[in-house]
């Protein structure tokens, strides 16, 4: 059910727009003021207001400036039994969606009300769209180890220097990669990603380099591995410390001599592709242990970027918190909700093992089961403490 917010000082064009609209299956609500009617459209979510431009306190024309201040996507209809051309003119120009005269006729308030609704549908559809279509999501932070990483991205991403990510599950070792992707010559070019932990150890070289047709059982056709997929780009290995050694060597000699051969082939093919890799694991310990190649890990490691956990730096977690309340929210297509400072705090002394991708699932979680303003007590019922 749609909302919509009245503001008018006639209680009588109040109670007739409100009957009707309400008939017609609105959801009402009424302010008899500017200043009334600009608290409630602060407060709540609406998905349009009719405005009447003569009122005390706040006018319309006022009160249609401090709106779209407020969120410039709700469309306003501005009514008046005093207006001119001029008026009407002055308040599209301003922003109003449009303009009726008082009487409104009342086909012409429901097709208005209709075209601003679908207004409202496709400017939430567009945000939504723009955020799945987005090459990459904004790197959230004002820590001192974030600003780091963003000042290394700026000068290592337009090199061809090899890149090893290293940090906990859930931090954002995806991320810095398809930032390095997205600032380098290699841009236009495929990103492809390869998550190692996910694979097989008996499918992880088919899967990176290839194979052909009859080359194992269920080889039934020729298949093209992700170094031949990311030519002329870039080559994500995430979670590489969980690489068989038979693929690492492999993929050593793939960067050395930029050639690789399909499983169950013996032609060479050329391929140009910058690796870039991730790991939650210590590489040099595993290098100890003998479960990863000490030549393999120089090659990948000319240039470290280490991503801090949430714990270690707690003092973005508001900034994230934010950002992800205003997608979260859009997402579901409601208002962004408001939270206390109280909740904000005992967020911030959560014990964050799951990293940023827990937190994103907290906030989603508070989003759903929580009223306008999320509040310690929301935190406290549904964000389950950890010693």
């Amino acid at each position: 059910m749609s909302n919509i917010l009245i503001i008018d000082d006639e209680r009588a064009i109040r109670k007739t727009l409100g009957e009707i609209l309400s008939y017609e299956g609105y959801k009402i609500e009424e302010a008899s003021d500017g200043e009334e009617g600009l608290k409630k459209f602060k407060e709540k979510a609406f998905d349009v207001v009719l405005c009447d431009i003569k009122m005390p306190k706040l006018d319309g024309i006022e009160f249609l400036d401090k709106a779209r201040e407020t969120n410039p996507d709700i469309p306003i209809i501005m009514i008046s039994g005093h207006g001119t051309i001029e008026t009407a003119v002055e308040a599209v120009k301003k922003g109003a969606f449009d303009y009726i005269s008082k009487p409104p006729d009342l086909n012409r308030l429901l097709i208005t009300l209709r075209n601003a609704m679908d207004k409202t549908s496709l400017v939430t559809e567009t945000k939504v769209l723009k955020r799945r279509v987005s090459k990459v999501q904004e790197m959230i932070g004002d820590a001192s180890a974030i600003q780091r990483i963003k000042d290394t991205i700026e000068k290592v991403a337009p090199t061809e220097a090899r890149v090893l990510i290293t940090g906990e599950n859930g931090v954002g070792k995806e991320l810095v990669a398809r930032w390095l992707h997205e600032k380098s010559n290699r841009a236009n070019g495929p990103l492809i990603e390869v998550n190692c932990a996910a694979i097989p150890g008996e499918l992880i070289e088919s899967e990176l380099f290839g194979h052909e047709k009859g080359s194992f059982t269920s080889a039934i056709k020729q298949r093209i591995g992700k170094f031949e997929q990311a030519n002329g780009g870039t080559l994500f290995l995430d979670e590489i410390g969980d690489m068989s050694l038979s693929a690492q060597a492999k993929v050593l000699r793939a960067l050395q001599e930029g050639k690789i051969t399909r499983v169950g082939g013996d032609k060479e093919l050329s391929v140009d592709v910058r690796v870039i890799a991730a790991t939650n694991k210590d590489l040099l310990k595993e290098v100890e242990d003998k479960n990863f190649r000490l030549d393999l890990y120089h090659r990948l490691s000319v240039i470290l970027i280490h991503v801090p956990s949430l714990n270690d730096r707690r003092e973005d977690i508001p900034l994230l918190v934010d950002k992800f309340l205003e997608n979260i929210c859009a997402e579901y297509g409601i208002a962004k909700k408001e939270i206390d400072k109280e909740a904000l705090e005992s967020l911030k002394q959560y014990n964050w093992t799951g990293n940023i991708r827990e937190l994103r699932n907290v906030v989603e979680r508070l989003v759903i089961l929580s009223g306008k303003t999320i509040t310690r007590e929301d935190v406290i019922n549904n964000v389950v403490p950890k010693s």
